[in-house]
């Protein structure tokens, strides 16, 4: 189950985004042990990410500034190890943030295991209903003896109809016999193509002598997106040069440590999809991607399918993100890594008898991230030479399949990571602190550390042009 020939590195990442081979050559690694560690290949399938990432960017900074060849990207254990965990390196004013809440955590029920998700205020409340709890101070224990009494099965049943996050624990088998199992593996783990035949998109040239490269520069994205994965996508565009506008709805806003840690490079605002719709259709009329991180369907009643987009704005690319896949009887279901991680058996090949376990990051999230912005770098690329508009389609349960069924480093510690003439591996002393990736700056939200971007390519940007500032307080416009 755990080892096939699907090989978990920069290769397959870069063929399941479109790329050339030709260009794996260009990719160098960084190689330090201690980095991720887990049973599953968490290391790996994070290099092949981030490298596929840097290399799209790389190839659209090529394209844009007329250079000669692909500029060189090199992947850092690192720098990648740090950034998977960015969520829990951030402080603020010198304030960890709480990345979960008392209520999000692991629970026995009366047959097995289960995780519950409740860190927003929303999915707390129909948590707490569901199981008849009333809010309160003892909240936890009452949770702890609700579920005691019943199976896992059961409350995730009545927890999803309720609206609220709530996984049984699965081992791998038993996730493979699971329907929503056999719907996601028979996707690839990129989704992508052409929406209509619009006219190639014209970019306009970049400077590619002398200032950082920026393949994004120019851009405009839209980012109705949450959490970690859609907000690290975007947050990568941003360093990219792109101008990014996080769009919130007023009544949902952004936890507000989640959107200091993911809102790097970015604007923030909030609109009513309802109420401020032609503000809305402003502006998508000037957007050249958008980017959604909601439940399938969820916003297709705003009009808002890659289909309806595309005809109200010809040659955007749309890129889609969700947790369990837009498909299959778990199509609408809400879900986030930490309960992906439990549903397929991950939480099982890292736990113990006594207790499930964890990736050593939220590497489904991070991992989807970086795969969703390469991407759309290379929807980018693709439109300028062959025009239509584009939509990318990923999603988290996919990523976790790829995770599940890849292959681990070799006895030597390395992986291949560019097939035939790649550069040389290089190995780098071990991963002991994340001090040299790490940076700090003011922001409106206070001194900030934070950890620096993986995405890195010879003359491409080393860090976010601006800080991030509070949440939904920047004006619905472009710059």
């Amino acid at each position: 189950m755990l080892h096939s020939a699907v090989v978990t590195d920069i290769e397959f990442a870069w063929s399941a985004v479109g790329g050339d081979p030709a260009l794996l050559p260009r990719v160098s690694t960084v190689v330090r042990e201690g980095a991720l560690q887990g049973r599953l290949p968490v290391r790996e399938l994070a290099r092949a990410c981030v490298g596929a990432c840097a290399l799209a960017a790389a190839e659209l900074g090529a394209r844009r500034a007329g250079l000669a060849e692909v500029p060189g990207v090199r992947v850092d254990d690192g720098a990648v190890a740090t950034a998977f965990v960015s969520e829990r390196h951030l402080l603020v004013d010198g304030r960890a943030p709480v990345n979960f809440t008392p209520l999000s955590r692991f629970w026995r029920t009366a047959d097995g295991w289960l995780r519950t998700h409740a860190n927003y205020p929303h999915h707390r409340a129909r948590l707490l209903g569901a199981l008849g709890v009333p809010e309160g101070t003892a909240a936890v224990a009452a949770v702890e003896s609700a579920l005691a009494e019943r199976s896992a099965l059961e409350i995730e049943e009545a927890v999803y109809a309720a609206g609220g996050l709530a996984v049984a624990l699965r081992t791998p088998e038993e996730w493979a016999a699971q329907e929503q199992a056999a719907a996601v593996a028979g996707r690839p783990l990129v989704e992508r193509g052409p929406l209509d035949s619009a006219r190639a998109r014209v970019l306009a040239p970049i400077d590619g002598d002398g200032a950082p490269l920026l393949p994004a520069a120019g851009l405009r994205v839209l980012d109705l997106t949450r959490v970690i994965a859609g907000p690290v996508a975007t947050r990568t565009l941003a360093l990219l040069g792109a101008d990014v506008l996080r769009v919130d709805s007023p009544r949902l806003p952004e936890l507000p440590d989640q959107h200091a840690d993911t809102g790097f490079g970015k604007r923030s605002t909030t609109l009513d999809l309802v109420t401020d719709r032609r503000v809305f259709e402003e502006l998508l009329a000037a957007a050249d991607v958008v980017v959604t991180g909601y439940r399938p369907g969820a916003l297709d009643r705003f009009g808002l399918s890659a289909e309806a987009l595309a005809e109200r704005r010809p040659g955007v690319v749309v890129a889609q993100l969700s947790a369990w896949g837009a498909y299959g009887p778990w199509g609408e279901r809400r879900g986030f890594d930490s309960l992906v991680q439990v549903a397929t058996g991950i939480a099982a090949v890292e736990g113990s008898p006594e207790r499930p376990g964890a990736l050593p990051a939220q590497a489904l999230d991070h991992g989807t991230g970086y795969l969703l912005a390469a991407a759309v770098l290379r929807a980018l690329t693709e439109q300028s030479y062959e025009g239509g508009s584009r939509f990318v389609r990923l999603a988290l349960t996919r990523t976790a399949q790829w995770l599940m069924n890849g292959v681990g480093p070799s006895d030597a510690g390395e992986v291949s990571h560019g097939g035939p003439g790649a550069r040389p591996t290089e190995k780098a002393p071990p991963y002991d602190i994340p001090d040299p990736w790490l940076s700090e700056t003011d922001s409106a939200l206070g001194r900030l550390r934070y950890a620096r971007s993986p995405v890195a390519f010879e003359g491409g940007p080393v860090d976010w042009a601006r800080p991030p500032g509070p949440c939904g307080a920047d004006a619905p416009g472009w710059i």
